[in-house]
Order: C-alpha cells, then sequence, then structure tokens
C-alpha cells in the first residue's frame, strides 16, 4: 500500500479537502459532475422488465416479475407494486456483502430498508403508475408488480442509481394481454399479445453531498459520503420537482441557497441522463 492510500484512509477528511481546495475530487471530477453513466435494458431473459445501471463503478441490477392476484376488498380496482404479508407496497432492494467489504451477510440491512422505502415514496408521489392501471377485473383480479434491485457493486449514490434502474425496467416490462373469463371463474393470459405499462416519463433523483456546509458534491462515492455534513436530494418528473429534501443535518443557515443551485444542477443532468438512455451509452 503506497504512502498517499495509507494516508487516504487514515485522514480522510483532510485528504478530500486538499483536493478540493483545487476545486476537484479524488477521482477527478469537478464538484458538480456526475461519473460516466451505462444502461441496458431487457438484459434478463427471465424478467418481464430489467434494467442494468452503471453510474461510475456503483452497479444496480433491477428485474420485475408480474403474477395475477385477487385485489384487496376495500381496493378493487388497485393492482400493486410488490407485496408483503401485510400487503404493503414495497420494492426490494438487495445490498449484500458481496458489494462492499462495508456490509455484512444476513438480513437487510438498514440501509438497504431506508432506501426501498425512499424509492417506494417517490414512485408513489410521482404518480407514473398508477394502482388502477394494473386492474384486468374489477374485484376479480389484478396484476402484481414483484420490483428486485441488486447492488452488484457498490460506490455510492444508491438511491439515484437504483432508482433509475427501477424506472427502466418498469419502462422495458411487458404484461400478457389478459381477461377475466365470467363463465370459467378465472383470469385468461394471452401467450402472443402483450402490452407495456404505458409508463410516459420517470422520475429521476439526482442527490449531491454537502461537505463543510459550503461545498456541493454530486453524485458521491462510497469514499465521500461518510465524511458528508448532509445530504440534498432532487427529484425531477419531466419539468416539475416533485421532491427536493435535505437529510443528514448540516448548517441550516446556508439551505435555500444550496437547494437552489443543487436544482440548476439536477435539470442539467437530467437532459444528459434522458440523452443517455435514448442512445444507450
Amino acid at each position: 500500500m503506497s504512502e498517499i492510500s495509507i494516508y487516504q484512509r487514515l485522514h480522510s477528511r483532510a485528504y478530500l479537502e486538499k483536493f478540493l481546495e483545487q476545486k476537484l475530487r479524488p477521482d477527478g471530477r469537478g464538484l458538480d459532475e456526475f461519473r460516466p453513466l451505462q444502461v441496458t435494458q431487457g438484459s434478463i431473459s427471465t424478467a418481464d422488465g430489467s434494467a442494468l445501471v452503471r453510474l461510475g463503478e456503483m452497479t444496480v441490477v433491477c428485474g420485475v416479475k408480474a403474477e395475477i392476484s385477487e385485489p384487496d376488498l376495500d381496493l378493487p380496482n388497485s393492482g400493486f407494486i410488490g407485496r408483503t404479508s401485510n400487503s404493503s407496497t414495497v420494492p426490494n432492494v438487495e445490498i449484500s456483502a458481496i458489494c462492499a467489504a462495508r456490509f455484512k451477510p444476513g438480513p437487510p440491512s438498514e440501509e438497504a430498508q431506508i432506501l426501498s422505502e425512499q424509492l417506494n415514496q417517490i414512485i408513489l408521489k410521482s404518480g407514473v403508475l398508477p394502482p388502477e392501471s394494473l386492474c384486468i377485473q374489477p374485484g376479480k383480479a389484478v396484476w402484481v408488480l414483484y420490483i428486485d434491485a441488486i447492488c452488484i457493486n457498490y460506490d455510492g449514490n444508491a438511491l439515484d442509481a437504483t432508482l433509475l434502474a427501477m424506472m427502466l425496467a418498469l419502462t422495458n416490462t411487458r404484461l400478457p394481454q389478459a381477461r377475466y373469463d365470467e363463465e370459467q371463474k378465472m383470469t385468461v393470459a394471452s401467450r402472443v399479445d402483450s402490452r407495456t405499462l404505458g409508463i410516459q416519463d420517470i422520475p429521476m433523483s439526482m442527490t449531491f453531498g454537502i461537505f463543510q456546509s459550503e461545498h456541493v458534491l454530486a453524485d458521491a462515492t462510497a469514499f465521500e459520503e461518510p465524511l458528508l455534513d448532509s445530504n440534498i436530494t432532487v427529484v425531477l418528473l419531466g419539468s416539475k420537482a416533485i421532491s427536493v429534501s435535505q437529510w443528514g443535518g448540516g448548517d441550516t443557515r446556508t439551505v435555500s441557497v444550496l437547494l437552489e443551485r443543487c436544482f440548476k444542477i439536477a435539470q442539467n443532468r437530467q437532459r444528459i441522463v434522458l440523452k443517455v438512455i435514448q442512445t444507450g451509452s
């Protein structure tokens, strides 16, 4: 191990500060620069929809499986996104020990559970996939979508990468054309005809780390994340911001200035991400 690597591990904050004095990051990026993005859709043949997202070294794969189920009695026209024993709708996120040394084997980590709930709230708030659009026959049959995202390699900013992987997997999803047969009392699904979920715009999150209450670091790495004072996440749907949130503390006196700055950077980043999705690179 080199002297620089030892210094980085023992004096992480000072190491980052030296780079920020030069308006640079340890990986060579500017402060408001995101890492290179790569996306692939339809890479899992056994899923009804799938996507792979690489944000620098951060890699997430997501698959969607669809099943037919009976709706809840109080919501006869509504399908589900995921379903647990208490009928809550939560996407599943797995951040296992294989993706980074900091994660341990065993049940889902607290970080994975928090991320899962964040993703669920964004999907619900965006309204891009109304539960009613998953209805086959009111009171008889609906679609249940199981969304599973797995982190293959962890290198920070899991929210942005995982949300993008989930939304691209959903836009890639095709469901068999289905109808409920009243005579046979069962749902009949076509083996030939299928349909998309009809998603037009997708919500995108852009997350920024705040260091020393003044430096805005876009798309923080796993090295930078523990050193941050707080994080700001801007979620855009089309031209509108559906959510702007700060979490982790920080100096509240500079929040409004930082939020405005992050919002402008997020708008530009959204255009870049849309271009990557359209071209695949």
